[in-house]
This record gives structure tokens, C-alpha cells and sequence, in this order.
């Protein structure tokens, strides 16, 4: 418990109505959850606002109002009236978890593609490198080998407080985030410290929540605008936008790249379906990783780690402990075909994929892609993710991924306006998902390649607002080893 005039220290109030000097239990934005002694942040949301649901918070025990607008006096209700409550929330949440971030070296990865991959391996890296240390992402939230599902890429501020208060109770020094941007947008990550931020790359996504492209790019530039002098930023100078995150910030600035001169830099020796060997700053590490992708991510993690004081050969060290991510680039392996599940759920994530298995199989054996679009989503990359499918693969099926609320016929027939009639007999639809992947392992012969992209460690799929079990690996699995032995 925690005395409102304390937390409210955190913030500036427009106006402040009834007692301050009352013990808080808690704090939420989900008028459902809320319990008696509670904090109710009414934000304005996307689809709802939180204003609406101020008397079911009270009649359920709030005792204090977080608000944008001026309310009623209501007996034993303190009412903190604010200009922006998703950001007063943030700072209020940090304040009554005792400011978590403030004891803990917190990294933010933020970027289109790469930042569950980056954030994962540098939980992992450090972990190795013996430092307890936590993990907050689109998979999973661990503390110190201590794993539990996660709900959304970015929890909201006061999840995010109350994890990181756990991972500094459990000893933990690091704390490796993923920043969305509708993180960044919701003013989710409001009071945070962070001790670096780390851009991978932006391209074509989220356009259904942005206005345009430059909305998207100039949220993801929030995380950086925020970092203080003693912080860094480090970014993917090959990316021409990542110099634009650098712009205004007060943090120490780092570039890394396959392909510029840059402050951290390496170069891909060998590369096949098993991993790959990469030189980075003189010294040969073998990864059981796979692409040029993968080679910026784990530059990217190499990077944070020396700029955290870390010893050179002690990181080559650890990284080449790390496994692939779940859903990322996973390779299965059964008579003779080699099947790769893979989150590419964007443009330009797909053709680094395909790209990757095209520079490392032969061509004589078939690249056969399985590929789907979500319901509910930016519209525009669906005819796009068919043309580069269509472009790379021998064969492709297009199929259902999450249609949400969306009829997948309809996503389908989307998404074949990007086929060119001569690719036309290359093209197959079948909407059932698992009869896709079947299909496809039933076409494939021994060295073929079969690429199962989009949902990669997702296992369900959502069908107007239910979650119905889907394991794309599962289903692999099990339909290589029936059809394949």
C-alpha cells in the first residue's frame, strides 16, 4: 500500500478534488479489474472511452479518479483531473512500484521487424554471461529463468511496472524490452528510465492504427526522443530512417551494419539451414542462426552487450550458446525436406526470408511457401506478401492466418491481386490452414524446401474473437513424419 500524496509527487495535476492523504492498493485502466483502494485511469481508447465505465469503478471500490475530464464531487472520491492520463498513469505506476527502472539497466528495442529476436537473444546472452536478468516480450515475460505467457508485445504501464518491481526483487541487473509502437503511441512506457534503446529497421506495418508511414516512424522515434544523457541509442544505420531516430536525442550515439561504416559491424562467412558463421570485430562465431537478418539481430546484441561494459570474447562466447527464437526461423527436418516456420507477418520480413533460403538451397529442389494475411490488419500488404511469395517460391498455397472477424475467402482473394497471371498455375488457395501445410509437405519431395510463414510461435488461431488451438510446428510435425517416413 502506498499513500496517494506520495505517488502523486510523480506527476502534475491540472486539478486535484478530495483527500490525498489515503492509502492506494492499486492502480489499473481495466475498469474490470478494478478493487476496493484502487486507482481508475479513465483513458480514451481506440474503440472505447474510460471515461464511460467511471461509476462501475467506483462501485467496485475505486476511491480515486484519474481523468481528462472534470467530473461531479462525489463523497470519499478523490478525483486527480490531468491533461494526458495514459502518460499520468505511467509515471503514477513507476511511483507506486518504487521506480523499478530506475534499478534495473533497462534496454528498449523498438523497429518493424527483429525486436522479439534481439530482445530474446539478449536475455539469453546475458544470462549466459551469468548476470540474472528479465524479458519482457511478444512470446514471453521471464525473470531469471522464470518464464509465463504473454498478452500483448508491450504490456500496459502498470504491468510493466509490476514486472519490472519483480525482476528487481529477484535480484535481477538487466531488463531487455520490446517497445511497440502502439507502446509508444498509448504512452505505455511513460515513466520508464531506460539505459539504451536499439532501432532495427522500419518498413510496412501497423498502417490499419498509424494515419501514414511517417506517424509510424515518428511514434517508434519516441522511445529515442526520451533517453537522457546517460543513455545510448543504438541504431541499424543500414536502414535509411535509422539516422532519423538519432535526430534530437540526448543519448550517446552507436551505428551498426552489414553494409555501412559504422561503429559495429560484421560479415557473413558461411551460412546454411543449420546456421552460420560470422566474423564480428575479428573474432569467427558460429550461430545456429540463419540469414542476414539474423546476422543484424545478433549484431545488434553484440553491440549492447559491449556497450554495457562486457568483454569482446566473453559475448562471442555466450551468443554462440543461444538458439534460435520460437517461430523464428525454426527449421524441421524429416525425410529429407526441410520445413521452416517463421512470424513473418510483413513485407519486407518475408523477403528476408525467402531471400535467405534462396541464397542457401541449390534450385534444384522446390521452395514450396504457405501464406496467409490477418483479418482485422493493415489491408495494403496483403497483395504485396503474395507478389514476393509468388516471385521466390516454386509453389505457393495461400491460406488463413488469423482472419479475426474478417471472411478468409475474402482475405485470399485480397491478397491474389498481387499475383501476375503468369504465376497464376504456381497458385494455389486453400483456406483450411492445416490442409495448406499438408498440402504442401504432400507436393514436396526429398530436399525440397517448405517455408510456413506468418504466425510462427502463435499457437492459435483467431477466428472471429475465438482462439482455437494452432501449432504451425505441431502441424508440421506431425504430417512430416506421417507423410515423409
Amino acid at each position: 500500500m502506498r499513500t496517494l500524496s506520495d505517488i502523486l509527487l510523480a506527476i502534475k495535476p491540472i486539478s486535484i478534488y478530495g483527500d490525498i492523504e489515503i492509502e492506494v492498493a492499486g492502480l489499473t485502466l481495466d475498469s474490470r479489474a478494478v478493487k476496493a483502494d484502487y486507482v481508475f485511469a479513465a483513458i480514451k481508447g481506440v474503440s472505447t472511452d474510460g471515461h464511460l465505465f467511471i461509476p462501475k469503478a467506483i462501485s467496485l471500490g475505486a476511491t480515486v479518479i484519474l481523468c481528462e475530464q472534470p467530473l461531479e464531487a462525489q463523497e470519499g472520491i478523490t478525483v486527480i483531473l490531468v491533461e494526458d492520463a495514459a502518460e499520468a498513469l505511467g509515471c503514477l505506476a513507476s511511483e507506486f512500484y518504487d521506480n523499478p527502472s530506475h534499478n534495473l539497466k533497462l534496454i528498449g528495442v523498438t523497429g518493424t521487424n527483429g525486436k522479439t529476436s534481439i530482445a530474446t537473444m539478449l536475455y539469453e546472452c546475458f544470462m549466459n554471461l551469468g548476470h540474472k536478468s528479465g524479458l519482457l516480450s511478444t512470446i514471453k515475460y521471464s525473470i531469471n529463468g522464470t518464464d509465463t505467457a504473454s498478452t500483448h508485445t508491450t504490456p500496459n504501464s502498470v504491468r510493466i511496472n509490476e514486472l519490472l518491481a519483480e525482476m528487481v526483487d529477484a535480484g535481477c541487473e538487466y531488463a531487455f524490452m520490446e517497445v511497440s509502437s502502439h507502446a509508444l503511441h498509448q504512452k505505455r512506457t511513460a515513466g520508464l528510465e531506460f539505459d539504451g534503446a536499439v532501432f532495427t529497421n522500419i518498413t510496412h506495418d501497423h498502417l490499419d492504427y498509424h494515419t501514414d508511414f511517417k506517424d509510424y516512424l515518428y511514434t517508434k522515434k519516441r522511445l529515442f526522443d526520451g533517453l537522457t544523457l546517460n543513455a545510448f541509442a543504438l541504431v541499424n544505420k543500414d536502414d535509411k530512417n535509422g539516422l532519423v531516430m538519432m535526430q534530437n536525442t540526448k543519448a550517446t550515439k552507436y551505428t551498426y551494419s552489414l553494409k555501412s561504416v559504422s561503429d559495429f559491424k560484421t560479415k557473413v562467412i558461411e551460412s546454411d539451414f543449420n546456421g552460420m558463421l560470422l566474423d564480428i570485430n575479428g573474432s569467427e562465431v558460429w550461430l545456429r542462426l540463419v540469414g542476414n537478418f539474423n546476422a543484424y539481430n545478433v549484431l545488434a546484441v553484440y553491440s549492447v552487450a559491449f556497450l554495457l561494459g562486457k568483454e569482446h570474447l566473453d559475448i562471442v562466447t555466450a551468443l554462440s550458446a543461444i538458439n534460435s527464437v520460437d517461430g523464428r526461423f525454426q527449421s524441421i527436418q524429416q525425410g529429407g525436406v526441410t520445413a521452416i516456420v517463421d512470424y513473418a507477418h510483413t513485407p519486407d520480413a518475408l523477403q528476408n526470408v525467402v531471400d535467405t533460403i534462396n541464397a542457401i538451397r541449390t534450385k534444384n529442389e522446390q521452395l514450396i511457401t504457405v501464406i496467409g494475411c490477418g483479418g482485422d490488419r493493415d489491408r495494403e500488404k496483403r497483395p504485396v506478401m503474395a507478389r514476393i511469395a509468388c516471385m521466390a517460391s516454386d509453389r505457393v498455397i495461400l491460406t488463413s492466418d488469423n482472419p479475426r472477424s474478417e471472411d478468409p475467402d475474402a482475405i485470399i482473394e485480397e491478397m491474389m491481386l498481387g499475383v501476375e497471371p503468369r504465376y497464376f498455375k504456381k497458385v494455389l488457395k486453400i483456406v483450411n490452414r492445416e490442409e495448406a501445410i499438408k498440402t504442401a509437405i504432400s507436393l514436396s519431395n526429398a530436399d525440397d524446401v517448405i517455408l510456413v510463414a506468418g504466425k510462427g510461435h502463435e499457437t492459435y488461431q483467431d477466428i472471429n474473437g475465438v482462439k482455437h488451438p494452432f501449432d504451425d510446428k505441431a502441424i508440421i510435425t506431425k504430417n512430416l513424419k506421417l507423410i515423409k517416413d
